[in-house]
């Protein structure tokens, strides 16, 4: 026996009740815990006598406590087991098995008087007349004395247990199943009857037919289903041609189903093969006029005309072609209009399109790699824009020269559209200043022009023309001009950088309710100093150090 505490005598234990007392929800102190502890202990050593239940019988103290302990709503005063035997209490007389209630009427009473307290329409004690289900007479029972039901069964209350209440055949009578058996029985009876006159019958025809036979009578071996064979045959094919699952054995090709015989679809869809599969079957016959009914007995039900195409087929049949005739109608109305307005009815009476398109008179012969043999060759159609029509005394269209990124005519090597053409001067032109220096030029020195007039000298003489050479000293000082101008250009660029800062601080600072609208957009395009300016104004993130700056 293990304790917390100093342990006591079992005497001691015996005299002190006061935790043995289990009523909820009063709480034990740590005391009372660990000397209900201690009993238990004795109790199951066997130093201490067990406990008594209600009926002076002794409870093992190896029952587990979840089961010697009663739940809270059973309401015991001391230690007992009771709650785990059967109530008595609790059991209930449950009605056999076939008890069920009576039906009909009982017609062991005749009566031949009106009673008091009866139905007025049949005369019935069971009911009255307004619960009467016999159909209302013109004068009631009460007034005639004629014609008195038997009054219905007094049923008595049945007491059905959980199984009772959901049994199936609960009230079922096994002998109303006789005549299921006897229409059974009779139908048998029927097909052997007809099946030994159709043997009859065909054994008289043996005799009169001769024992040799054409071929082409013979019934081919599958396609005669006979009722005494029992022998069915579903998409029965040829023996010589290839069985529907070896067209492709990919296990990813069309689904066969061997038990029909049937492949949904075409095996080989990449191939040209006449097979195309069973589901095109679903799709033949009246499958479609079929569906366009439904669908218009659907849409007639929204508009409010009560129309089932099961239901009502002919008459669905008969709106479906007064609908058909107004429609054709109110196009043929609606086209008279519209030519009687605008006018253009001779141009609907023309040939068909497979008349003008595919047929013509003329004898063509062609060769195998397509040449014309005999014949006339057929003329080029012509665009609807003016074709072999040179602007500004170009002999080429734009587009036919190309170099450095450009494009332009090829007769004068211009790069620059609808201009007039130099011809042979242009080229010349071309080859003394090609347009590649003059775009790294352009590029070097942004803010001096390139000269786009070149003066010539002799224009109507043979002789080249050379243009104005520049010397080095004025490229240096344009050079030198040009980086003054890009350092100003950068210092303006930083200068509008940080402004452009401080703005959309304070824009994103406001209240997105109340910023202006586009303020955070620009279309314009950035310069290149503009973009410097950027990169060395912006933030840095991913610097360790850009916290400090």
């Amino acid at each position: 026996m293990v304790s917390t505490g100093q342990s006591l005598p079992v005497s001691q234990i015996l005299r002190d009740k006061s935790y043995l007392d289990d009523d909820e929800p009063k709480k034990k102190s740590r005391e009372d815990w660990r000397k209900a502890k201690e009993l238990e202990e004795a109790r199951k050593a066997g130093t201490a006598p067990a406990a008594v239940d209600e009926d002076g019988k002794d409870i093992n103290p190896h029952i587990p406590q979840y089961i010697s302990n009663a739940p809270w709503y059973y309401g015991t005063s001391g230690p007992t087991l009771k709650h785990q035997r059967p109530q008595e209490e609790h059991q209930k007389q449950y009605s056999d098995l076939d008890d069920w209630y009576q039906r009909g009427t009982d017609r062991s009473k005749i009566v031949t008087k009106f009673r008091k307290g009866a139905c007025e329409n049949c005369g019935a004690m069971t009911h009255k007349k307004k619960d009467c289900m016999d159909r209302p007479r013109k004068v009631g029972a009460k007034y005639s004395m004629t014609n008195i039901l038997p009054d219905e069964f007094n049923q008595k209350n049945l007491a059905l247990s959980f199984d009772g209440k959901r049994d199936r055949w609960s009230g079922y009578n096994p002998t109303e199943y006789k005549c299921v058996i006897d229409e059974f029985q009779q139908v048998e009876q029927a097909k052997q009857q007809l099946k030994a006159d159709k043997l009859d019958a065909a054994s008289s025809d043996d005799d009169q037919k001769d024992e040799d036979k054409y071929v082409d009578e013979v019934d081919m071996p599958g396609t005669k289903v006979d009722s005494k064979q029992r022998i069915t045959v579903r998409n029965l094919r040829i023996r010589e041609d290839t069985a529907k699952y070896l067209h492709n054995l990919d296990p990813n090709s069309a689904y066969y189903d061997p038990k029909t015989r049937s492949m949904r679809e075409n095996p080989n869809p990449a191939k040209d093969d006449t097979y195309e599969g069973e589901n095109f079957v679903r799709f033949t016959g009246d499958t479609k006029t079929h569906a366009k009914a439904q669908l218009f007995a659907w849409e007639a039900y929204e508009k409010g005309v009560d129309v089932h195409l099961l239901a009502e087929p002919t008459k669905l049949e008969l709106l479906k072609k007064e609908y058909e005739s107004k429609k054709e109608q109110f196009k043929g109305q609606v086209q008279s209009k519209v030519l009687e307005r605008y006018g253009g009815e001779e141009h609907l009476q023309v040939p068909p399109k497979s008349l003008l398109m595919a047929q013509t008179e003329t004898y063509v012969e062609y060769s195998r790699s397509g040449k014309i043999v005999k014949g006339q060759e057929k003329s080029e159609i012509n665009s609807k824009y003016a074709e072999d029509v040179s602007i500004n005394n170009h002999t080429s269209v734009w587009g036919s020269y190309w170099k450095g990124g450009r494009w332009g005519y090829k007769c004068c090597h211009s790069f620059i559209m609808n201009s007039y053409c130099l011809s042979e001067t242009g080229i010349d032109i071309e080859q003394v200043h090609p347009t590649t220096e003059l775009l790294a030029e352009k590029v070097e020195n942004r803010d001096s022009p390139i000269p786009e007039t070149i003066h010539l000298e002799n224009k109507d003489s043979s002789s080249e023309s050379e243009p104005k050479v520049k010397s080095k000293k004025s490229k240096d000082k344009k050079r030198e001009k040009s980086k003054k101008s890009e350092k100003s250009a950068l210092a303006e660029a930083l200068q509008a950088e940080e402004e452009n800062k401080k703005k959309a601080e304070e824009i994103l600072a406001l209240d997105e309710r109340k910023r202006p609208y586009n303020s955070m957009f620009e279309v314009k395009e950035p310069t290149e100093e503009e973009m410097e300016a950027y990169y060395m104004k912006r933030k840095r993130f991913e610097d360790p150090m850009s916290q400090f700056v």
